[in-house]
């Protein structure tokens, strides 16, 4: 996946897995998590310097944007992590697909031929990769590589 373009602000929840109202089973602020994710795994997997235009260089696959979503949840929120996507509607990594998907729809996410919405399921149990303990686990070895980085 990378990104396509940016969605006007203020536009409320999005669509994405519907809900029985026929309103956005996340709100906007799920979508906004998953476009800095985004740029976060980007960073993470192909180094801080790559340019937004070079898109193919940009790519990363479903398995891992979740991942790298983990890792952001984990670094803005801290123990509150799943607290937070919880309240977002988002509770497996089947749900950061969805978002996704729905970003390609509205053209501000894009994907390749390769690229299925499937990538996205049973990538990790959330309790497990949520839990306090792998959350401070994972606190402890960022800290531990920013330390290293300098």
């Amino acid at each position: 996946m990378s990104e396509a373009g940016l969605p006007e602000e203020g536009s409320g929840t999005m669509p994405g897995g519907e809900n029985a109202d026929g309103g956005s089973a996340y709100p906007a602020e799920a979508f906004s998590f998953v476009r800095e994710g985004l740029d976060h795994t980007v960073h993470a997997i192909h180094g801080p310097h790559v340019e937004f235009d070079e898109q193919q260089s940009r790519h990363v696959d479903g398995r891992q944007l979740s991942l790298g979503l983990r890792d952001h949840a984990i670094r803005r929120f801290g123990l509150l992590a799943r607290t937070v996507l919880s309240n977002w509607n988002i509770t497996r990594s089947d749900d950061f697909g969805r978002i996704v998907y729905a970003m390609i729809e509205q053209g501000t996410m894009s994907k390749t031929d390769r690229d299925r919405l499937e990538d996205f399921f049973g990538v990790y149990e959330f309790d497990i990769a949520f839990s306090n303990q792998a959350i401070r686990e994972a606190l402890l070895q960022i800290r531990e590589d920013e330390r290293v980085r300098g």
